[in-house]
């Protein structure tokens, strides 16, 4: 959501603390994403759960997530961003402790829904922050850019924690952002600007029927949801037949991470070269790819020869098109509009994990093996490719963004 710009006394010194701030919640919000999928297996043992009840956990987040993102603009525009910012990272912080004292799983759920929505608050409001304190122009992007480049970090950063963590207790892939964010609360409160406040976007209907937000929302819903839930049943299933310990877990599902991760600062080249319809078909047809080969090879001997070609795949997948997909979300519409369309893609990515997550874990955990929960990713994923390709209709030439 756009905001007046802040006071010029707030804008000097302070940008690059303030920065780092907004970074550091970044990389926290994305760790959130990521740290308990490697847990998930020793959590399942200690309590007794199902892989059906164990997901759960991570579900929950994207609940939560997906709740609030729509009510976002309209409490940041009430309480303003620093006041909403700086609630919901202390509130992120008591839920992080909830959680981690806990052993009854709807306490567990609750905290994790919690810290959805919290996150749903601090990532858009942060954004909001540094356009409010830089100035237009390189100032702005090089923020945006170091902004990005730490939330898809993060992702591979949780699960590497949670691969130290949950040896020790799992207990602490729970606990440990607590103090995270009383931290950067801490600091936030020296360094995040009180800022003018406006009205929120309003979503009119035109702004819902735009085909580019649709095809986007739709590609990045069936990307993310099959992503999740791929890496859900490699994670079980490299513990359960493999016997792996976390650490060999976290290790094992990089390949299907840190290739976004290197390739954020570049993202805006591709687009710039060859439009977003393109990376956006080519990186859903390389997801779906990945799941067919798992899909229709025999049972996995080796990591190596059977689950490491699926990750690479679906990694490449998010470096074609995970820059493209926000890009094109936005780009039909007027400026004015924008601030309205951004909430419902983010929510549209939030829900592909609520729908599909579940969706896998029942097949998985009442299914005959792998194959029925495997086979459902590659429908869903197919409807994705399906999608992408009406994009390609009226393309642009090649060297236009289109």
């Amino acid at each position: 959501m756009a905001e007046a710009r802040v006071a010029p006394a707030a804008t000097a010194a302070g940008d690059r603390r303030l920065l780092f701030v907004l970074s550091g919640n970044m990389v926290l919000d994305a760790i959130e994403v990521s740290v308990v999928l490697v847990a998930l297996p020793s959590i399942a043992a200690d309590l007794g759960l199902s892989v059906w009840a164990v997901q759960w956990l991570m579900t929950g987040f994207a609940l939560g997530f997906a709740a609030v993102l729509l009510l976002g603009p309209r409490l940041t525009a009430r309480w303003g961003l620093r006041r909403c910012y700086l609630a919901a990272l202390l509130v992120f912080a008591a839920a992080s402790v909830a959680g981690g004292v806990s052993d009854t799983l709807w306490l567990l759920i609750t905290a994790r829904v919690i810290k959805g929505g919290c996150a749903a608050l601090t990532a858009p409001a942060g954004l909001a922050l540094i356009a409010a304190t830089y100035p237009d122009g390189p100032a702005l992007r090089r923020a945006v850019s170091v902004y990005s480049l730490f939330g898809a970090a993060g992702f591979t950063l949780g699960l590497l924690l949670s691969g130290l963590l949950t040896p020790v207790s799992w207990h602490w892939t729970f606990l440990f952002p607590a103090p995270v964010a009383l931290a950067l609360l801490a600091w936030g409160l020296r360094v995040v600007p009180r800022t003018g406040r406006r009205e929120p976007p309003r979503l009119r209907p035109a702004v819902l029927r735009d085909a580019g937000l649709l095809r986007s929302t739709l590609g990045a819903a069936t990307l993310n949801g099959t992503y999740a839930a791929l890496l859900l049943l490699v994670t079980f299933h490299a513990a359960d037949r493999f016997g792996w310990r976390p650490w060999q877990l976290a290790l094992a599902l990089l390949p299907a991470c840190v290739p976004l991760a290197v390739s954020v600062p570049f993202a805006g080249r591709l687009t710039a070269r060859f439009g977003t319809a393109g990376p956006i078909a080519a990186g859903a047809a390389a997801a779906l790819a990945g799941h067919l080969l798992l899909l229709l090879r025999p049972e996995p001997a080796s990591y190596a020869t059977g689950l490491l070609p699926t990750l690479l795949l679906v990694g490449l997948a998010f470096v074609l098109s995970f820059a493209a997909l926000n890009l094109q979300a936005t780009r039909g519409l007027p400026a004015g509009a924008r601030g309205a369309a951004v909430p419902v893609y983010q929510t549209g990515v939030q829900v592909g994990g609520v729908v599909t997550l579940p969706l896998a874990a029942a097949l998985l955990t009442h299914g005959s093996g792998h194959r029925p929960a495997l086979l459902a990713l590659v429908l869903v994923q197919a409807a994705g490719v399906a999608v992408s390709l009406t994009g390609l209709r009226g393309r642009t030439p090649k060297g236009a963004p289109s």
